[in-house]
């Protein structure tokens, strides 16, 4: 990554930025989609064990990786103010934290995974499928968080071509093993569903190791000398990173655990209503793909501006890809508008299904343009290191905003089900407007002595 000086400059830098993570996002999404489609293909109780399990696991990884993502923005800052000395120290600090967070989830888990399954009324085949599942994927966890790591090290640094091809590499590496492990091939145990987890694990520490090998090898990461001194740890340096991730980790479980808790109130509508929603919702998350790619390349160019304190170049990006969002939001819509009932076809051949499918899709159109707003925003926010508001914010407009107005439309109009997507978009728009003005104070008011 490097200054630029004028907006085609700094239009074509971001848009190198942005295409790989969008690949990246894109591929731990089908990683995600193959684990479903092989274990589905084994048996329906192995489907629904994989679903479980992912289902608890999440919510908890999303929001404790977020933490971990503060790497992003304190190594952006520290790039552009061109203090490198300090940036494999921060690096070292963060792997030590990862490690520590992921040994604390694992024995967390140990002790509630068994009551929590428990509480779930679940058939003693699915019980016992989730419950492996989970235990194989914890063989990973410790390599998984290192990885968030040493992947926000990666981006920080502009390079997310390499974020992306690591993640590529991993897609058939995970296929593979799911193939492997699943229907015990070439001598190997056959796991079911479990094998998943454990195919995920495997694949997990193949990767970490691949991104170590090649931020201590590859030119551009070896200067920074990673993993070349011995640091002890520092309380110190951890309360600074948690000062940071814990908001942004908080700010993400809320986003994300809101859709657990809709599917959860969504169980009392008939099973049509219920296909159709997790349908729709599925759809939906592809798409938040591309905000969310341009929120994570936010951070790091607005970071690297701010770290240089070339504050006026920090606002120009944060135009930039606040408008790319809106415009692709935009087109997705419009086709989102007229092919809904072909995207709702993908998913099912049941015309009652497919029929409500597209219904709820056509409610996504407004989900998509509120995130499209307030995704970007809050990856810019995240760049000037303005994190406790996002958090915040992300707390009232989902649980105190979006979950209550969505609870009162479904129970007290004759919307249904439709209205726990007006309480989500109602929720999301107050969440736009509220980061549009932190946004507009963090750049002409607290700022505005400074700019450059």
């Amino acid at each position: 990554m490097q200054q630029t000086f004028t907006i085609n400059e700094k239009l074509k830098q971001f848009i190198l930025i942005v295409v790989p993570i969008l690949v990246t996002q894109l591929g731990m999404f089908s990683m995600n989609f193959l684990d479903t489609m092989m274990s589905g293909r084994f048996s329906a109780a192995d489907l629904a064990g994989v679903a479980i399990g992912s289902s608890i696991w999440t919510p908890v990884f999303t929001g404790l990786s977020g933490i971990l993502l503060a790497i992003t923005p304190i190594v952006s800052q520290q790039v552009g103010a061109k203090d490198t000395k300090s940036v494999p120290f921060s690096v070292t600090q963060g792997v030590y934290l990862a490690v520590f967070m992921s040994l604390i989830v694992i024995i967390i888990g140990a002790f509630v995974i068994n009551p929590i399954l428990d509480g779930m009324n679940l058939d003693r085949k699915v019980r016992t499928i989730a419950f492996d599942y989970l235990v194989g994927l914890s063989f990973g966890m410790i390599a998984l968080f290192v990885f968030n790591v040493l992947r926000s090290f990666i981006d920080a640094l502009g390079q997310t071509r390499i974020s992306m091809m690591i993640t590529l590499i991993s897609l058939p590496i995970n296929a593979l093993l799911n193939y492997m492990l699943i229907y015990g091939k070439w001598e190997f145990p056959q796991l079911g569903g479990a094998g998943t987890g454990y195919a995920t694990a495997i694949t997990y520490w193949l990767v970490t190791i691949i991104a170590a090998a090649v931020i201590m090898r590859m030119e551009g990461f070896a200067k920074y000398k990673i993993f070349r001194n011995f640091y002890s740890v520092s309380l110190k340096e951890w309360k600074a990173i948690l000062k940071i991730g814990v908001p942004i980790g908080f700010a993400i479980f809320f986003e994300t655990s809101i859709f657990s808790a809709v599917t959860l109130l969504m169980s009392t509508f008939d099973t049509v209503t219920i296909a159709a929603y997790q349908s729709a919702l599925n759809f939906s998350s592809f798409l938040y793909m591309v905000p969310l790619s341009i929120s994570m390349a936010l951070t790091i160019v607005v970071g690297f501006e701010v770290g240089a304190k070339r504050l006026n170049d920090a606002r120009v990006y944060s135009r930039i890809g606040i408008a790319m969002s809106i415009v692709l939001a935009a087109l997705s819509a419009v086709g989102l508008f007229f092919f809904r009932e072909q995207i709702a076809s993908v998913y099912t051949e049941d015309p009652d299904v497919l029929a409500m499918t597209a219904h709820f899709l056509a409610y996504a159109l407004f989900f998509l343009l509120s995130d499209a707003i307030q995704a970007p925003i809050q990856g810019a926010l995240r760049g000037y290191k303005d994190v406790n508001f996002t958090f915040l914010m992300s707390f009232i407009s989902f649980w105190v905003i979006g979950l209550p107005t969505g609870y009162l439309f479904v129970h007290f109009t004759g919307l249904g089900a439709s209205g726990y997507w007006i309480g989500l978009i109602v929720g999301l728009a107050v969440g736009a407007l509220g980061m549009s003005s932190r946004l507009y104070y963090i750049q002409r008011v607290r700022y505005r002595s400074n700019a450059s």
